[in-house]
């Protein structure tokens, strides 16, 4: 029972990257399902165009921190794709078609903390 025990709560052990990844995938999820019943699902597609510039907004704070221990291309990137996320975002909420593009870049991000994860 106590083997049970602990190997039920090691595995609940989450890593930032899981997290992050995790949340990636919610949010992006949210963006694809909404996006995909039109016009019935605009205010949910503006409730996960909300939650993923929330995201990224955070994220975009992460990589200004003076302590991010992520390379300075990298964190340069990565704060290019908030603000072109964050201005990307107002044309989906006038034409929910381009929400493909949000989708896109995510799953990128998605692939590559994945690919971080299994390499570590």
């Amino acid at each position: 029972m106590a083997k049970t025990a602990y190997a039920a709560s090691q595995n609940s052990v989450r890593t930032p990257r899981g997290i992050e990844y995790e949340a990636f995938a919610r949010i992006t999820h949210r963006l694809k399902t909404s996006a995909e019943k039109g016009r019935n699902g605009f205010g949910q597609l503006a409730q996960a165009i909300h939650e993923n510039r929330r995201l990224w907004t955070l994220l975009a704070a992460d990589v200004s921190a003076t302590d991010n221990g992520l390379p300075a291309e990298l964190r340069a990137r990565i704060f290019y794709l908030y603000e072109f996320t964050n201005h990307h975002s107002r044309k989906v909420l006038q034409d929910p078609e381009e929400v493909a593009v949000l989708v896109e870049i995510n799953t990128a991000i998605m692939r590559g903390l994945k690919q971080k994860a299994e390499a570590a």
